[in-house]
């Protein structure tokens, strides 16, 4: 079996060197996050008066342990420094307990803002602290602002510990001397920069995006090409240290659960500068050389695609999705531009937009953000069916537009909710006013937010600029289009039986119901088939949920956006949906994000794509995932390469928002279940991340495997 099993039969190109690969599959064959799981965390239990503190001096405390204590890792084939080495941040907590249990939480749903940070260096950051902390401000401002310096002081002592530890290693000491303190004036030291920060907010236990790693670094790689300091080949050797270090995290026996790898560490890649400038260079294609290389999939790529798009960077993306894994996604940049600007945000700004970490827009290292997902198909089922009301014969709609109107009711009650529980979780009225309540300290976060500073504020009390909530409605394929339609057909049109008899059959779980159940699931067009009666049906609720939620933004003071996913909870929600009108029973696996139901879409990809973007994806701007899984023999005949360069092509044309394609047989998936030991690094996409196969737990594994494969 081969290192990174190929679902293509394309052999995976060899530019990297021998040892770069040998360091790449010992850390993605889990040494080094086996490793950190033997020192989880600092112990604070003996803290001298670690119990009397306020949680602000708990969190200096803690992360001055961190950092002292934490061990320091080099390894030999290494060309970057640091590493986030205490294995409780794996699980998305700050790594200090005290008596075992583990005091305070981690920021996680946030790109930060690496790039400013890396041009000015850390210390323009500290001089602006002290000069806030030289203005007016209260007590708790000045007491946040004091953490702040105690983090950077921090960030020092972590450095010094790492340039003593590179003594024999003269060549990575000389990188890492200035920087991050200072600016970054080379290729080399930017990418050192970048990495040190980002270890170092995920030594703390924060799961960051990197964001437009292109746009950061190309101009120094640029500059360090033209002068002869550094070859293409060199370069590629040492971005590729940064990517493998990126695997530190995972293990030899992860458990099985939703999958490794989600560490929320996207990168964003070509697209527009804040001037409108292309920012596609020569780093953003040794991104994708190296990803497709080594099959690295922990930094799920997003690439910023629109109507200027060069075939050649198209061809790399589909080069590097042809081999399967899910690792390459596509933004469609002209849409996404329109949809921010249309919420508020100048044209400068929006040019400037990655995502949480995941693949909900916002722009980063200016916003704190969070998104509320909700089960749609359980709502319709609860509230319009009334298939858990305890009476006997419950009142139901009288035809399709009383039904229609019914759903929307029952959609709007729940963005209501969701609201008054998102106001009131962020805010306190004060003298007639909404003010931020305060959250758990985060100082490491707030170092990279812009407005931190500034208000004397923490991440989570309003200190960065913008404040973003975005409710997700999820089952939107079974809720909106397939149950509607199936009952349409079958009760109003066809008058096979009445609405109330049809609720009966779902409540038995469509017992001794068999033949019925059949001509349900076969007999009408469902969403994903380019049929212009379900995707119309479809682009009339979205764009009627788009409007109840963004009617919001006159009565909040922050950013309320609509946006459709699931993010697999499909899975998580199957114990408490009931049978449903297009034929499936109790516990099937319905639709993920925005994509068809399973076996539902039987015309390929072009239909399914043609679907998706029937609706109004420009008022969706938080968004809307597709996934597609394309199966190998569709990309091995002929020319798959063009075949994925037209997908992405007509995608964006179309007027789609995000689309994730994987490449990967049944057979292959089928065989790793059984075998996984000989599948370690078999990766697919789950949803806003990909993980290895393996560790998804069987119903997360059945998820992937019942997508619907298509044909091009």
């Amino acid at each position: 079996m081969p290192i990174f099993p190929t679902p293509s039969s394309t052999p995976r190109p060899i530019r990297l060197a021998e040892t770069t690969r040998a360091f790449a599959h010992e850390s993605q064959m889990g040494k080094y996050g086996d490793e950190a799981m033997s020192t989880p965390y600092v112990d604070m239990t003996e803290f001298p008066g670690f119990f009397a503190m306020d949680p602000i001096d708990q969190y200096d405390a803690m992360l001055g342990e961190i950092v002292r204590k934490a061990p320091i890792r080099v390894t030999p084939y290494e060309k970057v420094a640091g590493a986030a080495t205490l294995g409780a941040a794996i699980h998305h907590v700050t790594p200090a307990a005290v008596d075992g249990k583990y005091v305070m939480p981690s920021i996680s749903h946030v790109t930060l803002g690496f790039d400013r940070a890396v041009r000015e260096g850390i210390d323009a950051c500290e001089s602006r602290i002290r000069a806030r902390l030289a203005d007016p401000c209260d007590d708790y401002g000045r007491r946040f602002l004091s953490s702040l310096l105690h983090t950077i002081d921090a960030m020092r002592i972590w450095h010094a510990r790492y340039m003593e530890a590179l003594s024999d290693r003269p060549d990575m000491q000389a990188v890492l001397k200035n920087v991050p303190f200072r600016p970054a004036s080379s290729f080399k030291e930017a990418v050192q920069s970048l990495w040190f920060l980002f270890a170092f907010t995920r030594l703390a236990g924060n799961w960051s995006g990197i964001g437009r790693i292109d746009k950061l670094l190309g101009p120094y790689l640029k500059k360090d090409l033209k002068n002869g300091a550094i070859t293409i080949d060199e370069a590629r050797e040492f971005l590729a240290s940064f990517f493998i270090k990126g695997c530190e995290w995972i293990r030899t026996d992860p458990g099985r659960s939703t999958g490794d790898s989600q560490h929320y560490q996207n990168i964003v890649l070509a697209g527009v500068d804040e001037n409108g400038e292309s920012v596609i260079n020569e780093v953003t294609y040794l991104v994708l050389e190296i990803v497709e290389e080594l099959n690295i999939s922990d930094f799920p790529i997003a690439v910023r695609v629109n109507q200027n798009t060069p075939d050649e960077l198209l061809e790399a993306m589909a080069k590097a999705i042809r081999h399967g894994g899910g690792i390459v996604a596509e933004y469609n940049e002209d849409l996404i531009l329109k949809a921010l600007g249309d919420i508020g945000y100048s044209e400068e700004e929006a040019r400037l937009f990655a995502n949480d970490g995941c693949w909900e827009v916002q722009i980063p290292g200016r916003t704190d953000f969070g998104y509320m997902p909700f089960d749609a198909l359980r709502l319709f089922q609860r509230d319009v069916l009334k298939m858990e009301s305890k009476e006997e014969s419950p009142a139901l709609p009288e035809d399709f537009e009383s039904l229609y109107q019914a759903t929307v009711e029952a959609l709007r009650g729940e963005v209501d909710r969701i609201y008054a529980g998102t106001r009131d979780g962020i805010f306190e009225k004060v003298d007639g006013e909404y003010r931020f309540r305060k959250g758990h300290p985060c100082p490491v976060i707030s170092l990279f937010e812009e407005g931190c500073i500034e208000k004397a504020r923490s991440y989570r009390d309003g200190g960065a600029k913008y404040t973003v909530r975005a409710p997700h409605i999820g089952g939107a394929p079974d809720f909106v289009v397939n149950s509607l339609v199936a009952i349409n057909k079958l009760v109003f049109e066809e008058k096979k039986l009445t609405l109330s008899a049809f609720r009966d059959i779902l409540l038995k779980d469509w017992e001794g119901e068999d033949v019925l159940r059949q001509y349900v699931l076969n007999k009408y067009t469902y969403f994903g088939n380019d049929d212009p009666e379900s995707d119309g049906l479809m682009a009339r609720l979205l764009n009627d949920f788009s409007d109840m939620v963004l009617s919001k933004n006159s009565e909040c003071p922050w950013k309320f956006i609509p946006g459709v996913s699931t993010f697999g909870r499909q899975v998580d929600w199957l114990p408490t949906r009931a049978s449903s009108p297009h034929g499936h029973k109790r516990g099937d696996i319905l639709a993920g994000n925005l994509s068809p139901t399973p076996g539902t879409d039987k015309s390929g990809a072009t239909a399914i794509i043609k679907s998706y973007c029937a609706s109004n994806m420009q008022k969706l701007p938080c968004g809307a995932a597709l996934d597609i899984r394309l199966m190998p023999s569709a990309i091995n005949k002929g020319d798959g390469v063009a075949s994925i360069m037209a997908l992405l092509r007509g995608f964006a044309a179309l007027g789609g928002f995000f689309m994730q394609i994987d490449v990967v047989d049944n057979s292959v998936l089928l065989e790793a279940k059984a075998h996984p030991e000989n599948y370690k690094s078999l990766a697919v996409r789950v949803s806003g991340w990909s993980a290895r196969f393996v560790t998804l737990n069987d119903e997360w594994q059945n998820m992937v495997i019942e997508r619907t494969a298509s044909e091009l």
